[in-house]
């Protein structure tokens, strides 16, 4: 767990624990993530042992934030303002996608100290803030009502509401990763046994396939599409199916 600082990788404190994330950093050296304390969680399958908590690093200070009566929690994203977004929920078995032991359940946003559970799709499980930009306005994914799946979602400071985004055609499952301050969203969408996942940019309301605004050939298949800046450059992650190989890509729009 690192930051770089006058050109020198510098270490960032735990909350007494071994381990930590930073995921995200404010031009102005705010770093947001997790990190581990020293109080066992009987709950955790090995090889976690400790319980981690959402983190904000600033300078020498490591602060972290609150999770209500959840045991764990990740921040996920920082904007400008200093607004944080994450979850709360519990220790659970390895996710390889997301690469934590963590359950979430409540999807939450932090200003000044405090936290604001940003509701839900009418599900329970699987609630996580993924993005916020500087409106205000967060992106993440929702389960939906019976939790049979999650859907992207898009929450407004005006509304104080998750607004489901849906998925790509008549896909599964989606999720949204990122939203830059011009409102442009982009994620992931599955179909229902997730043998094709495909990144989407969100246009006029709607899920688009990424794949299909391709101008020219690539042999690459854009999986996820992780964020998106000011001028609607994308990063993600890709497959190649004639190597097998995963790649990250750049997506630069045409005029």
């Amino acid at each position: 767990l690192f930051r770089s600082k006058e050109g020198k990788m510098v270490p960032l404190k735990t909350l007494g624990g071994v381990n930590g994330v930073a995921n995200q950093i404010t031009s102005w050296g705010a770093i947001v993530g997790y990190a581990e304390n020293r109080k066992k969680d009987p709950g955790c399958p090995s090889p976690q042992i400790y319980q981690f908590k959402p983190v904000i690093w600033f300078e020498d200070w490591t602060l972290p934030l609150p999770t209500g009566s959840d045991a764990e929690g990740v921040a996920s994203s920082i904007n400008e303002w200093g607004q944080v977004v994450g979850a709360s929920g519990s220790c659970a078995a390895f996710n390889a996608i997301f690469l934590y032991n963590f359950q979430p359940v409540h999807a939450l946003l932090w200003q000044n100290g405090i936290a604001t559970d940003l509701g839900t799709l009418g599900g329970v499980l699987n609630n996580f803030a993924e993005d916020i930009n500087n409106r205000g306005e967060v992106v993440g994914g929702s389960d939906v009502s019976g939790d049979s799946t999650s859907h992207a979602f898009l929450w407004a400071p005006e509304t104080k509401k998750m607004h489901d985004l849906g998925t790509v055609d008549n896909d599964y499952w989606s999720i949204a990763v990122g939203i830059n301050d011009q409102g442009q969203i982009v994620g992931a969408s599955a179909n229902a046994d997730f043998s094709i996942v495909r990144a989407f940019v969100r246009q006029n309301g709607k899920l688009v396939d990424l794949n299909s605004l391709i101008a020219g050939s690539t042999p690459l298949f854009l999986e996820t599409a992780c964020k998106i800046n000011s001028s609607g450059e994308i990063d993600g992650v890709a497959f190649d199916p004639n190597t097998g190989y995963i790649h990250a890509y750049l997506a630069i729009p045409t005029p």
